[in-house]
């Protein structure tokens, strides 16, 4: 089973995989642990990767990067907006109102959605992780943002399914270095002592996140989490391509927005120089030649001139930290460590400033590209039954509160309550409970806007069926199980009617429940709302009462759903509920027998921004498709590189090693042909189907092979006719040998011996013939013989002769006397032993031969 992490970046990917005892970042074709974010798509294939990075200036158009910020994102989108100045590829609205991306792919225009590009660069990354593990990559963890909401992680999982991957978890980034940072960690306190805190800060490319997470011996508790989704390493880059810009407009008088294939060659060198500088204080030049108009142009900057420029961007390093500390309810004196990663951690003045917020020096231990993807692979390798991993169990939180609305087609029953507030642990379920008598509508949302880097705080609406009143016509009681998953997803995972049957009914499987006492019209009015927490992570059982009826502040109402204080909620609630549901008004002391039985209710869901079935599964087939066109055009590729290989070598050889092998006559004619072919690949030859390049390259070495040949055969013959020859003299000897009356053949008869010798003669005679002829023909000339028949020859003679030579000698068997004089007796030795001299004797019978003797014995 493949255990594979992947770390899918803003700018570059890693993939990391368990095998070997341990987790290891692997390298793809070219040899690279990290693989560009990129896709680019031309007329016959796409290029992924490494690839298309190299596309980025040549064909701007239709080279995708950056797209991980239209995840789950509609055109209209403010952040969407703001990034179209800064692609140079074009965007386009699609028909559901999503982002899409318009390019031009096998000669015409196309539009995919950010899952289907997404699909293609986990598609490439699932080819690196098989080529690296040899066999296919089916499960694996996916990293997201912590900031990102339900229809950007929903967008994240149909990529990876469009691809063929089947994701277990979508891990958090900053949790996954969390994982990575603590699973290896000997010295943790034991569950009972206090946990240590460590703060980790990831700043990437194009965002940064904090995480606060609590450790102890196998546990892994997130305490809280903050963001900044609009700072990263490509906002310092943008501010020394502003500075240039305009440095190159006053000194160069030209204008570098103006032309997309400038502005990305300026945006490469100004990552390299910001790169330079996090090393180098002093003075850093940068040229670039031929920029624009035929133009060279030259620039410089230091560190200090940098740090001035980006201050803005640097004052804001300190906000999500405070946020996460308050948020964690911690001091800095309760912090363990501050852990940094993500390639803007590099820069000096932003380590500067963590180290100054949290008074201590930061810590380095963990990779700062690769640490992500590590914790990846060590989340899979826990959720695989294929590997055995130390226990560490990891409690993720939810990032914001979700709040659901519910409403019926009456006026009544409508109402809101906070299910999961900030930072609430998961994942993680809960039942509520309505009091209902129709179907109604269930509306999940974001519930805190201000914080929420996302325009629209809807989730989604479900809708739970099939509700109906109870036969006597009061409200029928539904649970409703909420959830947000392993995935960090929310979702309405099961509803269920609870049906009141009065009598015994003992055949029909049911739960015995009290009578309810308030099932008046004053509830019909104001419903009671019951929650109970349903936890994976925890084993308590919490529950919480709202009563619309009451006057209570609605910050009041939210406050009583904190995770510390329904423990509290619930044993109140059932002791009360349980002496009025005991005890009925107006009923008498023999009150009739009330059971209940569960009914399954079918929801339907309709979630914002979600891709549909159909939708999907056509996705899917398009991705096979372009995969197969990628496999076609690779193998035309490979024909047509095999041509130009063939040419360029065999015109080289004939110049050096294959001169002496063709005549003056047949080397020019086939330079000449040579020329042709290399003139026609680089015209007509261009763009042919892949049986041209076949056939083209057979007719080629239909006139190169024999001399290839010729050169082999004149190379490997002297070596076999030398083999060859050892076998003549080694049987001749042995024939010899047997004249000479030697004893180590005297046991051979002699027609066999004749027959050898005769074999022997044969053999040489064959040999000198060839040779003969061999040396009356050149070099340019094919060979008389050929070495595979030298070494069929040679093989024939060993056969025949080694039979007869190497025939073992007959044993012979001595006398019965001479058996006993040496101890051999019939009876063979005795308790599993014999003497080496002399001769033992047992006295008496052993009845049981498989047992030892025990009589005496007499030893001479």
């Amino acid at each position: 089973m493949s255990v594979v992490g992947i770390d899918v970046g803003f700018q570059n990917c890693y993939i990391a995989v368990a095998r070997s005892g341990g987790i290891e970042t692997i390298a793809n074709e070219y040899s690279d642990r990290c693989t560009p974010a990129c896709v680019s798509l031309a007329s016959k294939n796409r290029s992924i990767g490494n690839a298309a990075k190299s596309q980025m200036i040549t064909n701007f158009k239709n080279t995708v990067h950056g797209f991980k910020k239209f995840h789950g994102r509609a055109f209209d989108d403010p952040i969407v907006q703001a990034e179209r100045s800064k692609v140079p590829y074009t965007l386009h609205k699609m028909s559901n109102g999503n982002v899409g991306i318009k390019v031009r792919y096998l000669d015409e225009d196309r539009v995919f959605t950010i899952e289907q590009v997404t699909a293609m660069l986990l598609t490439k990354l699932k080819e690196t992780s098989e080529s690296a593990l040899k066999k296919p990559v089916a499960d694996c963890v996916i990293s997201v943002p912590s900031f990102f909401t339900d229809a950007e992680r929903r967008s994240v999982i149909d990529a990876a399914q469009i691809a063929g991957l089947n994701c277990l978890r979508l891990i958090n980034d900053t949790t996954a270095v969390a994982l990575a940072y603590g699973i290896y960690k000997q010295d943790l306190p034991t569950p009972e002592e206090k946990p240590r805190n460590v703060v980790f800060v990831d700043i990437g490319h194009s965002s940064y996140q904090v995480n606060i997470a609590a450790f102890n011996k196998g546990k892994l508790k997130v305490l809280a989490t903050s963001f900044d989704s609009y700072l990263g390493g490509r906002n310092f880059d943008e501010v020394l391509v502003d500075y240039f810009c305009e440095e190159f407009k006053t000194k160069y008088k030209i204008n570098v927005k103006e032309n997309p294939r400038a502005l990305i060659r300026l945006t490469q060198e100004c990552e390299k120089l910001k790169k330079l500088m996090s090393a180098n204080s002093s003075d850093l030049p940068m040229n670039i030649e031929c920029f624009m108009n035929d133009i060279d142009v030259s620039g410089k900057m230091n560190r200090a001139h940098f740090e001035e420029l980006c201050a803005r961007y640097l004052d804001r390093i300190e906000a999500p930290l405070k946020v996460a500390m308050e948020q964690a309810k911690l001091t800095r004196e309760d912090i363990y460590a501050v852990e940094v990663v993500g390639g803007g951690t590099r820069s000096p003045a932003i380590k500067d400033r963590i180290s100054k917020f949290f008074c201590k020096d930061i810590s380095t231990t963990l990779n700062a590209d690769e640490a992500v993807a590590r914790g990846c692979a060590l989340q899979c390798a826990i959720l695989s039954p294929a590997f055995k991993v130390r226990e560490f169990s990891i409690t993720d939180v939810v990032p914001f509160p979700i709040t659901l609305r519910w409403k019926s087609s009456s006026d009544e029953g409508v109402g809101e309550c906070e299910v999961f507030s900030k930072n609430h642990p998961a994942p993680f379920s809960k039942v509520i409970t309505f009091h209902k008598k129709e179907p109604f509508d269930l509306e999940a949302f974001y519930s805190n806007q201000q914080e929420l880097p996302y325009p629209d705080t809807r989730i989604g609406w479900f809708t739970v069926q099939n509700v109906i009143p109870q036969p006597d016509g009061d409200n029928s009681k539904v649970k409703v199980k909420v959830r947000v998953n392993i995935h960090g997803i929310f979702s309405v995972s099961s509803a269920s009617l609870i049906e009141k049957q009065k009598g015994e009914a003992d055949d029909v499987p049911m739960d015995t429940e009290p009578t309810v006492q308030n099932e008046g019209k004053q509830e019909e009015k104001h419903p009671s709302l019951l929650i109970e927490d349903d936890s994976y992570n925890y084993e308590e059982e919490s529950k919480m009462q709202v009563d619309h009826e009451d006057a209570q502040p609605r910050e009041q109402a939210d406050s009583t759903n904190q995770p510390g204080e329904e423990a509290g909620a619930s044993s109140t609630d059932n002791k009360e509920g349980g002496a009025a549901e005991k005890q009925e008004p107006n009923s008498g002391a023999c009150a009739p027998k009330v059971k209940v039985k569960s009914i399954d209710l079918p929801i339907v869901a309709n979630t914002i921004r979600q891709l549909g079935r159909d939708v999907l599964n056509s996705f899917v087939e398009n991705e096979g498709k372009m995969i197969m066109q990628d496999k076609l055009e690779k193998e035309r590729n490979d024909a047509k590189n095999a041509v130009e290989e063939y040419v360029y070598d065999l015109r080289d050889k004939l110049c050096s090693i294959y001169e002496k092998f063709i005549s003056e006559d047949d080397s020019s004619r086939l330079t000449l042909m040579l020329e042709d072919t290399e003139n026609w690949l680089y015209e007509e030859g261009e763009d042919q189907p892949k049986q041209v390049y076949v056939d083209k390259l057979a007719e080629l070495k239909r006139f190169g092979q024999p001399i290839q040949d010729r050169h082999r055969e004149h190379e490997e013959r002297p070596k076999a006719f030398d083999e060859l020859g050892k076998k003549i003299q080694l049987f001749m000897k042995a024939v010899e040998a047997y004249k000479q009356k030697d004893e180590r053949y005297d046991h051979l008869e002699a027609a066999e011996i004749a027959k050898v010798e005769q074999c022997v003669n044969e053999t040489m005679n064959w040999m000198n013939s060839k040779m003969n002829a061999q040396s009356k023909l050149t070099i340019a000339q094919d060979p008389a013989v050929k070495v595979t028949e030298i070494i069929a020859k040679t093989q024939d003679l060993d056969r025949i002769c080694s039979a007869v030579i190497n025939k073992p000698k007959p044993k012979v068997e001595l006398p019965p006397d001479e058996k006993d004089k040496n101890g051999e007796a019939q009876n063979g030795p005795v308790n599993g032993q014999s003497g080496p001299e002399g001769k033992t004797e047992a006295k008496g019978e052993n009845p049981h031969p498989t047992k030892p003797r025990t009589g005496e014995m007499e030893v001479d």
